[in-house]
């Protein structure tokens, strides 16, 4: 998995080392908002990729456009008001963005599949799991509606939900949370998809069912040799499952890491806040810590650095210039490999 910014070459060895196009890669990706007040620029800029098998995990907080860079992925954004000034989406090296929409239709779901947060407002009340599950076979691949019947039976056992062949006429809310979800996993699945988007997949979940999500997910992921993009707020989520973390803030990629460097050592105040702001075991009874203010409005977003009306460690220099995403090294300059760090002083962050 490789991630950058077009303004710097940070290195990341894509698994098995091919010279092969990635996966999926975007590229220097805007999208814009035109609503009454003016223009909200959700995504400023973002750049990544992913490569079959591998985890590309996007954090941030709620409106630092991690699920708006997924929808214009995906094709589903609103537009208007949405809106894509520049940028391209790369599947295989073809530009999605350049497809007419037959071509991009063929290759949302059979290729690229997304799971989204709210499993009970994307299932149909009305309509039978089983249905919905052999709608994607029916259409796609023509079959009848007692093979697409069968093909979901096959699913949902798949998926590891119990009793299959007698809850596929079962409707959504007869379900559990966890089990809507293993749904959803099942619908992203039906395909065998080469990429499969993870929009907060565990949200609203306890962590036992979380767990047992995510663990899914990896196995799954493992079977069919898929890449899987999991956008997410929460660190504690992407631990175990993700090879490389994309965190986002204000639209922008502000720190790229593999998963258990950014862990130990991040490289922007931002990250850190996030880190600090998780609940520890050895923290018993102290306050809870929280980065100060609130994600800026994208309908004016700060001068210079955007998080820097809640840095600690802001000066003038980052309410001016806005830092590029550059290379992150030791202190003996030995760079380290797939990090990078959008911040003016990123070694006071990592070495301090």
């Amino acid at each position: 998995m490789t991630i950058m910014d077009k303004t710097a070459d940070i290195p990341a060895p894509r698994a098995g080392g091919s010279g092969d196009a990635p996966l999926l890669e975007v590229r220097d990706l805007h999208v814009e908002f035109h609503t009454r007040d003016g223009v909200a620029k959700a995504v400023n800029g973002v750049n990544y990729s992913v490569d079959a098998g591998e985890t590309l995990a996007v954090l941030g907080e709620s409106g630092s456009g991690k699920s708006v860079t997924a929808q214009a992925i995906m094709g589903i954004l609103d537009m208007p008001p949405g809106k894509i000034p520049q940028g391209q989406i790369l599947y295989r090296g073809q530009d999605m963005l350049t497809m007419s929409y037959e071509e991009r239709r063929k290759i949302r779901g059979q290729k690229i599949a997304m799971i989204f947060q709210d499993a009970l407002s994307s299932l149909n009340p009305v309509l039978s799991v089983g249905y919905q599950l052999g709608e994607m076979f029916r259409v796609h691949q023509g079959l009848s509606k007692k093979q697409a019947k069968a093909k979901a039976i096959e699913l949902m056992d798949r998926v590891k939900i119990p009793a299959a062949k007698q809850r596929v006429t079962d409707y959504p809310h007869q379900f559990s949370g966890g089990m809507r979800q293993r749904i959803m996993i099942a619908m992203a699945l039906a395909l065998e998809p080469d990429l499969i988007i993870a929009d907060e997949p565990t949200t609203a979940l306890d962590v036992t069912v979380q767990a047992q999500v995510m663990d899914l997910l990896s196995e799954l992921q493992t079977e069919f040799n898929m890449g899987l993009i999991l956008i997410t707020h929460d660190l504690g989520v992407v631990a175990d499952v993700a090879d490389k973390i994309a965190v986002m803030y204000a639209g922008r990629i502000v720190e790229t890491a593999p998963v258990h460097e950014l862990y130990k050592r991040p490289a922007h105040p931002y990250t850190r806040g996030l880190l600090d702001s998780i609940p520890r075991l050895d923290q018993k009874g102290q306050e809870l810590y929280a980065i100060k203010g609130l994600p800026p409005n994208l309908l004016k977003i700060p001068s210079g650095c955007a998080f820097n009306p809640r840095c600690p460690k802001a000066e003038d220099i980052c309410r001016t210039e806005i830092p590029a995403l550059v290379p992150v090294s030791e202190q003996d300059g030995t760079e380290l490999p797939g990090r990078g760090s959008a911040c003016h002083f990123w070694k006071e962050t990592i070495h301090g």
